[in-house]
């Protein structure tokens, strides 16, 4: 008798392994915040030194922000493991996801620009079009069981 995964099976171990992505993420978030610096559009990071004109109206700094999304990295990453929460959560992480092209596409802008290095196009040339595969894995999540039942 052949082995089959049941829906729910299927999506906890779908589940488990975004929220062990998510996590591995949000530790790096806290252990080298500079790669994620240049994801962080400029317009959202207030500037305490004054030489951009935006300093003024943005809330929060380049490190402040990177903190913050790994920390809501970490907390997606938990609330996907608990089964009660995981739709509410799958429903976060794909608005996070979705905010996050943003970001990826300003820091693609950026390293295309003038400053733009061969190494960044590189890595901005890939993260970009990465974040569609993780919108549509999130987006997955939402409904218990949802795989197995588009099958029979």
């Amino acid at each position: 008798m052949p082995f089959t995964w049941s829906g729910r099976a299927t999506q906890t171990l779908s589940a488990t392994a975004m929220g062990a992505l998510l996590l591995t993420s949000a530790m790096k978030h806290f252990r080298d915040p500079a790669f994620f610096h240049q994801v962080v559009p400029d317009f959202l990071c207030r500037d305490d030194t004054g030489e951009r004109p935006n300093g003024a109206c943005a809330v929060m700094t380049r490190d402040e922000w990177v903190a913050l999304s790994g920390l809501l990295e970490a907390g997606a990453a938990v609330g996907l493991l608990i089964p009660a929460t995981r739709p509410a959560t799958a429903w976060g992480v794909t608005a996070m996801f979705t905010a996050f092209l943003a970001g990826h596409a300003d820091a693609l802008r950026r390293a295309y620009g003038p400053a733009g290095t061969a190494a960044q196009r590189k890595v901005h040339t890939a993260r970009l079009p990465l974040q569609l595969p993780l919108i549509a894995w999130a987006w997955s999540l939402r409904k218990p069981g949802q795989a197995a039942r588009r099958r029979q």
